[in-house]
């Protein structure tokens, strides 16, 4: 491999990163696309290993390609491609720009890492855990050298060379010849050690150990004897953390003592669980992340996959994508360029909301210590006088510097800019050093001091560090409330912000209440026609579909999009937005004549301010082609894709998932058109790159390989068709779990096609199965 530097025509090898037994992860560029890539080559093993080993080592090689291309999650690296090249296994990966844990504790000369940056982590990778075990896969051999943390603060789970779906593990299922456990001795759970059943719960267990080594400098069984190691884990209950680190908070080291009980029902129940507890425990402090090299440029996007729709908050923010009533359509809604503002609106300190388009600051003032006198005299320098008038030591601040506060200034305002072009990673550096500074500076209630933290909290929001932007706008809101009042319009920027992501952490009836209370102070205090009230209405309007109160969100988002229009025109971003929203809405309540006409115009409007080939524009085609099929005008549905599948590729090329996306969509009304051949070829070519491109158990391609079994049922080929069905519902069932509405509706396709083979016995019990399963799944407790 060191003489071939260009591998399947495509990936420049450039440097080795990293190095392991059986293989290397090279720095390397992919020539195709011009973008920089990890590259893992499995070493060809010669005739002097045995072949079981060798066959072993390369099917958990293709397992790791396959298990982490299904997955799609900010916190599991992101696999490219994957292929062999002169009897060479590589797999191609997102490059990190970070230091996995183990490299972290090595460079600290293994001493425990600071408390808030190890909640920070532990939040992070029980949230990436709790996908990846929704998906059905455990992980097997989490240990620090297999979890990154990022120079942005992020933090990835990495080397699924060993996962297996959670339906599939036993201890028959290990990839050993020799009946021998996988996974690293000091990480190992119980289960894992005596071969016993594994499922979630043995990833919550070598969670524990990570985070028992990272709080106190050493795991938790550290003999230099392996068998030791093992023995400890299963039979010897751990040292607790506080007698080697006694300043750890008793709340957090009960949260790892339960990850570490040695049965699994005495742990937590999941992921998802174990987060929540670690949120309730985190310390008010800001996570200061070690530095990991130059932080990296624009963050990879959400996954595509579904029905994604505007969510009206902050403007640079990603849409929410939410599920929608037509096939899954991945498509984000960007920040529109406002007209001119009215000369009303008002600027606001850390605020993003004029107009809702444009992030509104006000430049420094040409006198630094300006707004440092008045109301703000206590929080900045005034020491409080006490009974015996004294001065206490913690308010005696002097005055700051009026250069210094000039400097803070204009680093906050290159924070801005960085922002704006998308360079998140070092806009959220800034801030935090700044928020810091004007802090110690100004006080934590400070104007400047909560203008930092609202743009820290911007910045995680916009990283996907959704639970620690919550953390700061809450603190932003709390602060402003008590310095300006809690009917302040910046009080209620930062509430909305809260509310905004927790709609983004599925906490939907939280973002609810919250939103309700700023809709209400917005009245009162801007009226209901002002642009900040609309928005907190359009927001809310969404949530509540997202709760399924279907008629009051389209009553509200119907009222706002007339407000909209009456105030903006009917063509300006914002009334489009909601106009997309109602239609959207009218979709779910099966109104979809009434859809398509909101459809049609916004996607006219669109077209005629930002362009026939607009992504905005060709999202609302898309939606319009939806809606067509499903009112039965299958031939205007067929060319309208036509045309979208022609814009798309100009757009993206012939592989982008939008563009498959609109193949797919014209097969679709080939079918309904009865064109059963030309559908069939189309849903396999279609479903063969979706494939090559996502993976095989992608969500996409599953779809794919659905629409292939429903042409083949159509053309009577119904063997075929059965076979397909059964691939289907056998990738639900392992990624999704058995009971899951997808992989129902998976063994219901079987059932019908076994009813058409004759085979009724066995159509018979598998729809009992599937009754079983739902009227389970309905009782309530």
């Amino acid at each position: 491999m060191a003489d071939t530097r260009l591998i399947h025509g495509r990936y420049r090898l450039l440097e080795v990163i990293g190095r392991g037994g059986m293989g290397e992860v090279w720095r390397a560029t992919d020539e195709a696309l011009g973008r920089r890539v990890a590259v893992k080559c499995l070493k060809p093993l010669g005739p002097q290993h045995d072949p079981d080993f060798v066959r072993v080592l390369r099917e958990r090689f293709r397992r790791e390609a396959r298990v982490a291309a299904s997955l799609q999650h900010r916190g599991v690296t992101v696999v490219h491609d994957f292929g062999e090249s002169d009897d060479t296994l590589f797999l191609v990966m997102e490059l990190l720009e970070g230091r996995d844990l183990s490299r972290l504790l090595a460079d600290n000369q293994h001493h425990p890492l600071p408390l808030p940056e190890i909640v920070d982590i532990a939040e992070q990778v029980a949230d990436a855990l709790a996908y990846t075990h929704r998906q059905g896969i455990v992980h097997r051999d989490l240990k620090p050298a297999n979890i990154v943390r990022l120079a942005d603060g992020g933090v990835k789970i990495c080397d699924f060379g060993i996962a297996r779906p959670g339906a599939d593990i036993s201890a028959g299922s290990r990839l050993t010849s020799g009946g021998i456990a996988l996974g690293t001795p000091h990480y190992m759970s119980p289960e894992q050690i005596s071969g016993g059943r594994i499922d979630h719960r043995s990833d919550l267990y070598s969670l524990g150990c990570v985070l028992y080594e990272i709080a106190t400098g050493a795991p938790p069984f550290d003999q230099e004897d392996a068998l030791a190691v093992l023995v400890g884990h299963r039979d010897t209950p751990p040292q607790p953390l506080r007698a080697r680190r006694a300043e750890l908070p008793p709340l957090f080291e009960q949260i790892v003592l339960d990850l570490l009980a040695k049965t699994p029902d005495a742990r937590p129940a999941d992921a998802g669980d174990l987060r929540r507890r670690i949120t309730g425990a985190r310390p008010v402090v800001l996570p200061a992340p070690h530095p990991a090299g130059p932080p990296p440029g624009v963050p990879a996007p959400e996954p595509a996959g579904l029905h994604t729709l505007p969510y009206d908050s902050t403007p640079a923010a990603p849409a929410v994508a939410r599920p929608g009533p037509s096939a899954p359509a991945g498509i984000p809604y960007p920040a529109p360029v406002p007209p001119p503002l009215p000369a009303w609106t008002r600027s606001m300190s850390g605020g993003r909301r004029a107009l809702g388009a444009v992030a509104l600051h006000p430049a420094p003032p040409a006198d630094p210590t300006a707004g440092l006198t008045g109301r703000w005299t206590r929080a900045v320098g005034a020491p409080t006088p006490t009974p015996g008038g004294g001065t206490p030591a913690a308010s005696r601040r002097t005055t700051p510097p009026p250069g210094l506060l000039s400097d803070l200034a204009g680093r906050h305002s290159a924070g801005l800019g960085l922002g704006r072009l998308g360079r998140w990673g070092e806009a959220a550096e800034i801030h935090r050093a700044v928020a810091t500074e004007r802090e110690r500076l100004l006080g934590p209630d400070h104007p400047d001091t909560l203008a930092s933290r609202y743009e820290v909290g911007f910045t995680l929001s916009r990283t996907g560090h959704t639970t620690d932007a919550l953390r700061e706008f809450t603190h932003v809101a709390d602060g402003r409330a008590r310095a300006l009042g809690p009917d302040h319009p910046d009080t209620l920027t930062a509430r909305q912000e809260t509310a905004y992501v927790l709609g983004r952490l599925g906490r939907h009836a939280e973002a609810q209440h919250v939103y309700t209370g700023v809709l209400a102070a917005r009245e009162r205090v801007l009226g209901p026609d002002h642009p900040d009230t609309l928005r907190c209405r359009h927001n809310l309007a969404f949530t509540l579909g997202r709760l399924g109160r279907l008629e009051e969100s389209y009553r509200m988002a119907y009222d706002v999009a007339a407000a909209r229009t009456r105030l903006l025109g009917p063509d300006h971003p914002d009334t489009l937005v909601t106009r997309y929203e109602v239609a959207h809405t009218l979709g779910l309540m099966g109104r979809w004549t009434d859809a398509l006409r909101h459809y049609r115009e916004v996607a006219f409007s669109r077209a005629r301010v930002l362009g026939p080939d607009h992504p905005d524009t060709l999202a609302a085609h898309y939606e319009a082609g939806i809606s067509l099929g499903r009112l039965g005008q299958g031939q205007e549905a067929l060319g309208l894709f036509g045309d979208l599948v022609a814009a798309r590729t100009r757009a993206g090329g012939p592989d982008d998932p939008e563009t498959l996306r609109a193949r797919h969509g014209l097969g679709v009304n080939l079918g309904r058109l009865g064109r059963w051949e030309e559908a069939l070829a189309e849903a396999r070519d279609v479903a063969a790159v979706r494939e090559r491109v996502l993976g095989a158990d992608h969500p996409d391609t599953l779809v794919s390989c659905r629409e292939v079994a429903v042409c083949l049922g159509w053309l009577g080929r119904w063997a075929e068709a059965l076979s397909g069905y059964e691939r289907v519902a056998r990738a639900r069932e392992r990624l999704l779990g058995p009971d899951h509405p997808d992989t129902l509706a998976g063994h219901q396709d079987e059932a019908q096609c076994l009813e058409r083979l004759g085979r009724r016995e066995e159509a018979v019990a598998l729809y009992q199965r599937v009754a079983a399963v739902r009227s389970r799944s309905a009782t309530p407790g």
